[in-house]
C-alpha cells in the first residue's frame, strides 16, 4: 500500500478524562466544600463544573474572601472567574465608590450576609495544549481594608489529562488508469415450445426484457459514462436432445441479441453473444440446496461422465417422482439468459465536481477519487466520516476502502462500526496497525501492544511511535 497520510489525533472532536470526575471534595479550604466537581474536554473548549458549598464560609464585616479556581501546568497557568464573599464593610465600601469587585466584572460576588449556602459554579474556556496534564486549584486569598493581602490558601481539585487517541493511518488508493465497471444479471424470457422468436407480450417478456433494459438504461443514460460490451449468454435446459437444446440456445440468443440492437441502435461488435446448450450446473446448484429424496444419488449422475441425455435419460428413470418435481420447479428457472454490461466512467480532477458526483451517482467514483475529496474536511467530522462510508457502499470487499472506514469510525467514535470495517481490512501492516488503534480505544492495551508490536515488524514506522506513547504514559509494563 502507497501514499500513506497520518492524521493526528488531537484535532477538534475528540473526548478527554479527568482523575476527578463528579467528585465530592471536602477539607479543599477552610469553610469551603466542593461537591459534583468535573473536568472534561469537548473539542475546543475544556468545561469546569463544581458546586460550591459556603454553608461554613463565615467572612468578617471589614474582610473578604476570594475564591479563585487555578489551572496550573508547570509555568503556565490561568484564572478562572472568582467567587467573591464580601463583609458587610467591605461590601458597601465598593458600591459606594462605584468600582468592581476585586477581580472586575465576571466575578461572581456577595454580600456575607445573603451569600448562597451552594452555588453552581460552571466555566467554559478555549482548550489550550499547555492544559493536557494541568492540575485545577482552589485558592483561598483574604482581603483587609485597602485592598490589603491578609492570607492565601489552597487545595486541588483535580488533573486533566487527555485520552490517549493515536495517530490514525489513513491510505491513499492507487488512482485507476481506466475506470472500468460492469452490471450484470439473468433474465428468464419465454419463448412458445421449439420456438426461439421473441414475442415481447408473451407471459412474462416484459418484465424480463425490462430488467435487461434497465441495466443497459442506467449506465447508457449517463453523460459520463460509454458502454464497452453487452454480453450475453444463453442456457436451455436438459430435458430434450442435446442437439436441439444447442439450436434452442443458440436462436434464442441470438434473438435476443437482435432485439437489444434495434432498440438501442448498438454497433455490431458491441453485443457479445455466447451459450450454454443444457444449464447442469444450474441444475446441479438447486439439487445440492433442496431436500429431494435421493438427493445424494442424483448428485453423483450429475457429475458422472454420461454424456449429457443418457444423464438425463438416468434421472428419469430411476428417480420418477423427483424427475417430475424438478421438470416442474426447476427446468423453468434453467431456461435463461445471463448477462453482464461492461463500461468505462471518465476520471474526475476537480474536487467540487466529486462532491456533486458522490452525492448523485456514486457509483462513478474511484476509491482514489472518494479519498481527494475526504482531504477537504476536518478528520472526525461527520462529512469527513461520510465520505469513507459511502467509499466502503460502493466498494465493499475492498480492503483499503475497509480499513480507511474504520479508521474514519474509530475517529468519529463508532468503534462498533470500526470493527465490523476491520474484519475486512485484510493484514496489511496498515490494517494490523488500526486493529491496534482500536484497542486502545477500548482501553485494552495489552491487545493493543500485541498488534502495534505486529504492526512495528512488518515496517510500519507509526507503530513505533505509538509503543513508545503507550509506554511513556505507563499503559504497557
Amino acid at each position: 500500500m502507497k501514499g500513506t497520510i497520518f492524521i493526528l489525533a488531537t484535532l477538534l472532536g475528540l473526548g478527554s478524562v479527568s482523575d476527578a470526575v463528579a467528585q465530592e471534595l471536602t477539607d479543599i479550604i477552610p469553610g469551603v466544600s466542593i461537591n459534583h466537581f468535573k473536568m472534561e474536554r469537548n473539542g475546543k473548549y475544556l468545561t469546569v463544573e463544581m458546586a460550591v458549598d459556603l454553608a461554613a464560609l463565615n467572612v468578617e464585616a471589614n474582610r473578604a474572601v476570594l475564591l479563585t479556581p487555578r489551572l496550573v501546568n508547570g509555568p503556565d497557568s490561568l484564572d478562572l472567574p472568582s467567587i467573591g464573599i464580601y463583609g458587610r464593610r467591605r461590601y458597601y465600601f465598593y458600591v459606594r465608590n462605584g468600582e468592581s469587585m476585586l477581580t472586575g466584572k465576571d466575578e461572581m460576588s456577595y454580600k456575607a450576609s445573603k451569600k448562597p449556602d451552594d452555588i453552581a459554579y460552571r466555566n467554559i474556556l478555549s482548550y489550550a495544549d499547555w492544559m493536557d496534564g494541568a492540575k485545577l486549584l482552589l485558592h483561598r486569598s483574604d482581603y483587609g481594608c485597602c485592598n490589603t493581602l491578609l492570607a492565601e490558601q489552597g487545595g486541588s481539585l483535580g488533573r486533566h489529562t487527555e485520552a490517549f487517541f493515536p495517530e490514525l493511518v489513513f491510505v491513499c488508493p492507487e488512482a485507476e488508469m481506466m475506470k472500468s465497471r460492469s452490471l450484470s444479471g439473468s433474465a428468464f424470457i419465454d419463448f412458445p415450445v421449439n420456438k426461439t422468436v421473441i414475442y415481447p407480450e408473451y407471459r412474462r417478456n416484459t418484465v424480463e426484457l425490462g430488467k435487461i433494459e434497465a441495466t443497459i438504461d442506467s449506465v447508457r443514460n449517463d453523460g459520463d459514462v460509454s458502454i464497452v460490451s453487452v454480453w450475453l449468454k444463453g442456457y436451455a435446459s436438459p430435458e430434450s436432445p442435446y442437439t436441439h437444446n444447442r439450436d434452442l440456445a443458440i436462436g434464442r440468443t441470438k434473438s435476443l441479441k437482435e432485439h437489444i440492437r434495434q432498440l438501442y441502435h448498438f454497433a455490431d461488435d458491441i453485443i457479445v453473444t455466447e451459450y450454454e446448450p443444457e444449464d447442469w450446473e444450474g441444475l446441479r446448484r438447486y439439487v445440492e440446496n433442496s431436500n429431494l429424496d435421493h438427493r445424494t444419488e442424483i448428485l453423483e449422475m450429475i457429475d458422472s461422465n454420461l454424456d449429457p441425455d443418457e444423464k438425463e435419460a438416468k434421472i428419469k428413470r430411476t428417480y420418477p417422482t423427483e424427475y417430475r418435481f424438478l421438470l416442474q420447479h426447476c427446468y423453468p428457472a434453467l431456461r435463461h439468459t445471463d448477462y453482464r454490461i461492461d463500461y468505462n466512467i471518465r476520471s474526475y480532477n476537480n474536487v467540487e465536481d466529486i462532491k456533486r458526483i458522490m452525492a448523485e451517482r456514486p457509483q462513478n467514483l474511484s476509491l482514489n477519487e472518494f479519498y481527494l475529496v475526504a482531504g477537504t474536511y476536518e478528520p472526525g467530522t461527520a462529512e469527513f466520516t461520510d465520505v469513507f462510508e459511502t467509499a466502503v457502499r460502493m466498494f465493499p470487499n475492498d480492503e483499503i476502502a475497509n480499513l480507511n472506514a474504520a479508521n474514519a469510525a474509530i475517529r468519529h467514535g463508532n468503534l462498533e462500526a470500526a470493527r465490523r470495517y476491520l474484519d475486512k481490512a485484510g493484514s496489511s501492516a496498515e490494517a494490523v496497525y488500526a486493529r491496534g488503534a482500536l484497542a486502545i480505544r477500548e482501553k485494552d492495551y495489552e491487545t493493543a501492544v500485541v498488534f502495534l508490536e505486529k504492526a512495528r515488524e512488518m515496517g510500519l514506522q507509526k507503530a513505533i511511535a505509538t509503543l513508545t506513547e503507550l509506554a511513556g504514559r505507563g499503559y504497557t509494563e
